[in-house]
This record gives C-alpha cells, sequence and structure tokens, in this order.
C-alpha cells in the first residue's frame, strides 16, 4: 500500500458516511472469461457491496458493458443505493430504473460496415463481436492467437471510429468502437459531483479497476487528491495488463482479492 493509498483508506474508515466507492464490472467484480455473455460477478461480491451500501455515501459501477446488462450479470438489482454507469457514463440504473439515451448515428454505421473491415483484415472466426447497443466490441481472447489478432485489428478498427465520428477503447483482448466525449474518469467525477451536495467533498474515494480504461478513474482519483480529497485506487490484478498495477496504492489477486478487501473494510 502507497503511503497516499494509506492515507485515503484511514480517512474512509474515520468517516465511512460521506465516501465514495466506485468499481469497474469486468475483471474486478467479474472474473474474465473467454465468453463475454457468459461473465457473472463473483459471487461474494453482491452481499459485500450490499453490507456496505448502507455504511458509506454512495458506491458507484462504472462499466463500459450496457448499465442493465451489469445489473444482470452482477446480480445487482437488490442492491439499495447502488448506481451503475454503463457505456462509460452514457447510461444510468438507480432504484430499478434505466435511464439509456439514443446512439449517435455513428454507432449504426459502424455496425453495418464491421463484418466486411474483419473479413478484410482475415480475421479468424473466434473473433467475436459484441453489440451493446451504444457501442460495438471486437474480441479476441478466443482467437488461436489473440495478441497479434488485436494487434492486426487495430488499426482498421482505429479507422473505422475516425470514419464514424467514434472513439476506439482497447482493453484486454478487446476493441471497442464507441461515442466520444465520456470516459470513466469524467463518469466518476460527474456522479460524486451529484452524489455529494452544496459542493461539498467526500471523505474519501476509492476506485477499482483492472484494465486500460479505468486509468481514467485513475486520473480522477489523483485531481481529487489534488484538491485535498483522499483516495484510494484499487487494482484487481493480472498478468494481462500490468499499467494500473503500476499507478496503483495496492494491488489484490483479481475479483477474489478485490471482494476480500471490501469485506475487510466492513469490520473497519
Amino acid at each position: 500500500m502507497t503511503a497516499a493509498g494509506a492515507a485515503g483508506l484511514d480517512a474512509l474508515r474515520r468517516d465511512p458516511s460521506a465516501a465514495v466507492l466506485g468499481f469497474d464490472f469486468d475483471g474486478t467484480l467479474a472474473p474474465i472469461v473467454d465468453d463475454p455473455a457468459a461473465a457473472r460477478a463473483h459471487p461474494g461480491a453482491a452481499p459485500a457491496l450490499a453490507r456496505l451500501a448502507p455504511r458509506v455515501r454512495a458506491l458507484v459501477i462504472v462499466t463500459g458493458r450496457p448499465a442493465g446488462v451489469a445489473v444482470e450479470y452482477g446480480g445487482f438489482a437488490g442492491i439499495d443505493g447502488l448506481v451503475v454507469l454503463g457505456q462509460y457514463g452514457l447510461e444510468r440504473w438507480e432504484s430499478g430504473e434505466l435511464t439509456v439515451p439514443e446512439p449517435p448515428p455513428g454507432v449504426a454505421e459502424a455496425r453495418a460496415a464491421l463484418p466486411g473491415i474483419l473479413a478484410a483484415a482475415g480475421a479468424p472466426a473466434e473473433v467475436s463481436v459484441e453489440d451493446k447497443g451504444q457501442a460495438v466490441a471486437v474480441h479476441t481472447r478466443r482467437a488461436p492467437e489473440p495478441q497479434a489478432v488485436f494487434e492486426r485489428l487495430r488499426g482498421p478498427l482505429a479507422e473505422l471510429a475516425e470514419r464514424t465520428g467514434l472513439v476506439l477503447e482497447p482493453g484486454r483482448f478487446v476493441l471497442e468502437v464507441r461515442p466520444p466525449g465520456m470516459d470513466k474518469g469524467q463518469a466518476l467525477r460527474g456522479f460524486i459531483d451529484t452524489a455529494v451536495p452544496d459542493g461539498a467533498h467526500p471523505s474519501a474515494v476509492l476506485f477499482a479497476g483492472d484494465d486500460l480504461g479505468d486509468l481514467a478513474a485513475y486520473d480522477a482519483i489523483d485531481a481529487l487528491r489534488a484538491e485535498g480529497v483522499p483516495g484510494i485506487k484499487l487494482c484487481s490484478g493480472s498478468a494481462e495488463v500490468t499499467a494500473l498495477a503500476e499507478r496503483a496504492d495496492l494491488v489484490v489477486d483479481g475479483p477474489a482479492g478485490v471482494v476480500a478487501f471490501l469485506n475487510g473494510l466492513l469490520p473497519a
């Protein structure tokens, strides 16, 4: 644990009722699996969040998945006080109500062009496309050489994103083409600004992530620290992505380690 992280953890324990806890979903609360549709939260995740919810100011999950899908796959529907921001903050689920904006026209254009682009790039049959409504994601994890296929597709998908007014978001053997203007850092900061009223600062902010898209949330934690708000950057460690571990205050062993960390907070 870094010194800054230890200070953030101490502040969280001193005043949990004013703290905000944020989490990624895939790879953080749910183990990474070959088929994205088969992902489910660690069995201890929802119970731990449910026990924490009444003790903290706010709990939020910020994910690239559609918000409703994350709620379903996580088993989070019954957790009072939990907010799920899907599609990097474009969607919001709270108290059973889901708010979903209309996707920009570029998403439909990218969706229609994607099969031809994959065929032209020689993508193997094991490459799969996930339609997220607000975005489309190409998964290479099940390909015979997933990293090589990932790199081969990166250029054509970047060109597709630029042509359709979208952006390319790389992750753990996934390349997502999505609307610009929102990332997990912006989503987290915007949520904090609404969750903590009257311009007050939270007592502490924690964010747990595992993938490249979570670096923006770490940036938000760093910015809050510069404003005097204690923060904790928790990393769900893996051998696939090391960039977060290099910036984290504490690295734990995957979603099981995140759940163990949360359970350790409860007695304190």
